[in-house]
């Protein structure tokens, strides 16, 4: 009944998972077009994907002329 309701529980969360990776590469994304590490931005994001979200908004283009 425990491995049941375990494997039950584990193939629930898969599709949480997903979706948490997927998201996790919009910051990373938007900071990446920036000329900001895409990799660095991505670990953020798993961990702290609203604070991520704003800081890739709000900082500044690298890439943009000076």
């Amino acid at each position: 009944m425990l491995v049941a309701s375990l494997s039950g529980w584990w193939l629930a969360s898969i599709p949480f998972i997903v979706i948490w990776i997927a998201l996790a590469f919009w910051p990373a994304r938007v900071a990446g077009r920036k000329g900001h590490s895409f990799f660095l931005f991505f670990i953020f994001s798993l961990i702290f994907f609203p604070a991520a979200l704003i800081v890739a908004y709000l900082v500044k283009d690298r890439r943009a002329a000076a």
